[in-house]
This record gives C-alpha cells, sequence and structure tokens, in this order.
C-alpha cells in the first residue's frame, strides 16, 4: 500500500492568470461553479464551514451552500446546533469548496447572520416532506441513546403532521456568509498553484485582487 507521504498527483492543468478573471468574486464563483457542475462533481455545492469554539479550537463540516449571491453564502441547520451556538457566540466563518476533479478550490471569509424570517420559511417549504419531519425529529449536535430514539421521533411528528403540511420548527433556519475575502485556486504542475485572493475594501465597497505566492 502506498504511503501517504509517498502520494502525489501532479496538476496539468492551463493555469489561471489575472485576465482570466471576473472583477466580481461572486460572478466567479458561479462561473467556477457552473464549471464543476458541467464537469459532474459530486456535490459542487458542499463546503466546508469553520467556527470558532468556545475552547478556542476550530471545529469544521461539510454542509450545503443554497444560494449564492451578493448578498452571501446562505447554507441551513438547526439553531440549536453545535455550529449555530458557535456562531451565535462569534458571528464570523470561513467557508472552502474543493472542485478537486478539477483541481480547484475557493476560499471565502467573512461575517454571519442569521436569514430572514421569510427565507427561512419559503426554504423550508419547497424541501421534500421527509426532510421537513426529518428537521423536527432530529436534536442536532445532542447526545441520542440509538438510532431508534431518532425513528420514534420520525413516527411521532410524522403523525402530528400527517394531515397538514409541515411547519418549520422555529429551532430550525439558516445563515448568511457574508464574504469580506475570496481566494480562486488552480492546481498547477511541480505545486506551483495559482492563487488570487479577493480583499473587500469595506469604506469603498470595492474589491481589490492580488495574485499570492503558492
Amino acid at each position: 500500500m502506498m504511503s501517504l507521504r509517498d502520494r502525489r498527483v501532479q496538476y496539468e492543468t492551463a493555469g489561471l492568470e489575472r485576465h482570466d478573471l471576473c472583477d466580481d468574486p461572486v460572478e466567479q464563483w458561479h462561473r467556477w461553479y457552473d464549471d464543476a457542475v458541467e464537469a459532474e462533481v459530486a456535490e459542487p455545492n458542499a463546503m466546508t464551514v469553520a467556527t470558532g469554539a468556545a475552547d478556542g479550537i476550530p471545529d469544521a463540516r461539510v454542509v450545503l451552500a443554497k444560494e449564492v449571491d451578493q448578498r452571501g453564502i446562505v447554507f441551513y441547520t438547526n439553531y440549536m446546533s453545535e455550529k449555530s451556538r458557535q456562531l451565535q457566540h462569534h458571528a464570523a466563518a470561513a467557508a472552502v469548496f474543493a472542485w478537486l476533479d478539477l483541481h480547484r478550490q475557493v476560499r471565502v471569509r467573512g461575517l454571519v447572520e442569521k436569514v430572514s424570517e421569510t427565507e427561512c420559511d419559503e426554504y423550508f417549504a419547497s424541501r421534500p416532506r421527509e426532510s421537513q419531519i426529518g428537521a423536527w425529529a432530529s436534536p442536532q449536535s445532542q447526545v441520542i441513546a440509538d438510532r431508534a430514539f431518532l425513528e420514534q421521533r420520525v413516527v411521532q411528528f410524522s403523525e402530528q403532521f400527517a394531515h397538514e403540511p409541515v411547519l418549520r420548527p422555529p429551532t430550525w433556519g439558516g445563515w448568511r456568509l457574508i464574504p469580506t475575502q475570496f481566494e480562486f485556486w488552480q492546481g498547477r504542475p511541480s505545486r506551483l498553484h495559482d492563487r488570487f485572493r479577493y480583499r473587500l475594501l469595506e469604506a469603498e465597497q470595492k474589491w481589490v485582487i492580488e495574485r499570492l505566492a503558492p
């Protein structure tokens, strides 16, 4: 078996130049996202979200981005989950989209805010009924005795909403990551990768684009 230290992939890609980039990072993200969809990358909207835990140790997990626009990047979760408690304590986060089939990644940093109740209701209503029931059944991040506990709660809430629409739980909703930085990374041969950072000048509401050393 090949050891981890001996495992290498040579990134044979055309690379990335400043003139390849859109002036707006959200537009550039959508361009790369469309490429990932066309290449049939698995879960192209998956992103790793990192938050700060109370003990000072960073925490990270993969979630699905459900909106990416000029207002920010939205994902949904339980407001009683560990990540939500961390975001309520420290309203900032970082995220990474990794499209490894294309030798690309996008890093994002910024502040966070809760998504409006109206937007949360609209998105929750669009979800499959089984996922809606699951949002009620799971006390996310809490210790539970066994799988049977969840299955019993699924039955409980399925019966409760048997003859009516499943309403959004008050503890379930969305977070919006409002970027202050984007970094677009393109793999290149010999580990001399291309990296470009978009940095927001808040006073001017203008993005500055800088090339970074790999």
